[in-house]
């Protein structure tokens, strides 16, 4: 299959941005979904705390990014469970 991704590469140059394109944009969105898979706090892949969300404290970050949020001074809101 890679062979004929070259061959059509080499007959018709003007693939070549458009295979880059895609080839950046699978890589990219298999990256971030491994990153959801292992950060994100609500997946959870052992059976040793099935609630890993009540773990985290008001000044973590977990989302990829957020705007105008400065976790580090947030405190908490609500009681403990």
């Amino acid at each position: 299959m890679l062979r004929q991704i070259l061959n059509q590469a080499k007959k018709h140059p003007s693939l070549i941005p458009l295979f880059v394109f895609i080839g950046a944009g699978g890589t990219g969105a298999a990256l971030y979904v491994t990153r959801l898979a292992l950060f994100n706090p609500d997946v959870c892949w052992d059976r040793k705390n099935p609630e890993p969300w009540n773990k985290l404290g008001p000044n973590e970050q977990y989302k990829f990014y957020s705007v105008n949020v400065d976790y580090s001074k947030l405190k908490k809101e609500g009681p403990d469970f």
